[in-house]
């Protein structure tokens, strides 16, 4: 009996909750409810983390040379197609950078922001492709917290994103993540390639610096609605939302960088032990372990 007070109780609260929603997104693919997000996301998280290392214990590595260029050549160009979205959407016809509100028109302009950002969102469950593919290939190091975390993290609050408030001043950070995601799955892909592309890889070091003026800039951006008189942007629960995803991932960004460049342990072996100076010279060129930072 209790149980189902409690249920009701949930239900109600629920109900109250998605009647502010955007009605124009909500018969869009997962959008419905977040319940099936999140158990993709879980199951998921469980197979990276769990059942994938423990089939693949005993079983040869996968040989991904040709599905990881095709994936990785892939995301740069969506990325690349998302970004010209949002610029054409707002962020180059009309945004001002400062107070944008939402808009929940029906127009064509209106629409093709909630479009982006719905597709912005469905590319987070593509992106997860890249856990599944260290496990496969057996490099289970590189399935750590902050990976698992950003890829976990990003479709679970993007769903309420697209549910709530697809525009405005919340959708800046989802146009940088997708200029910054075509600069790292350009270097994926020409990883994938071979040790014939590795004298165009000497800036792998740069992609985490990449992504830290990234973070740096979408706190910047959605601190601004704190010092504005009056910018009545209809979800401020989101601003706070931003404002601290950009805050935990350049704390988080910004230790990986130390623990990876300054003690030196992303560098060849040959070059640990080197000063940080010798780190920025053409030897890394010769490094044939390039792997994916997050």
């Amino acid at each position: 009996m209790e149980f189902n007070n409690i249920k009701s109780s949930a239900a109600l609260i629920y109900d109250e909750f998605i009647q502010n929603a955007d009605s124009r997104t909500e018969n869009w693919l997962l959008m419905s409810s977040p319940v099936p997000q999140t158990l993709i996301i879980a199951v998921y998280i469980f197979f990276v983390t769990s059942l994938g290392p423990r089939i693949m214990e005993n079983r040869k590595a996968f040989d991904l040379k040709g599905v990881l260029i095709v994936y990785n050549f892939s995301v740069v160009a969506l990325s690349l197609y998302m970004c010209y979205e949002f610029v054409m959407s707002g962020w180059g016809t009309g945004y001002s950078f400062h107070c944008d509100l939402v808009d929940y028109s029906e127009s064509p302009q209106a629409m093709r922001m909630a479009a982006t950002c719905w597709l912005y969102y469905f590319s987070k469950f593509i992106e997860m492709l890249d856990t599944i593919f260290f496990v496969l290939r057996k490099k289970n190091s590189q399935v750590t917290f902050l990976h698992v975390y950003h890829h976990s993290i990003m479709p679970f609050t993007w769903w309420f994103g697209v549910r709530f408030a697809p525009g405005g001043l919340g959708t800046f950070h989802a146009l940088l993540n997708c200029v910054v995601h075509v600069i790292m799955y350009t270097y994926y892909g020409l990883t994938a390639m071979g040790p014939n592309y590795q004298k165009y890889l000497w800036w792998k070091k740069y992609l985490t610096t990449i992504q830290l003026i990234q973070f740096v800039m979408v706190t910047s951006h959605i601190s601004q609605y704190f010092f504005m008189k009056d910018c009545p942007y209809q979800f401020p629960i989101f601003i706070y939302i931003i404002g601290l995803y950009g805050l935990i991932f350049l704390f988080l960004f910004l230790n990986f960088y130390y623990h990876a460049y300054t003690k030196g342990k992303r560098l060849p072996k040959v070059l640990q032990n080197q000063t940080w100076a010798h780190h920025t010279n053409g030897v890394m060129n010769g490094n044939s372990n390039h792997e994916k930072d997050q």
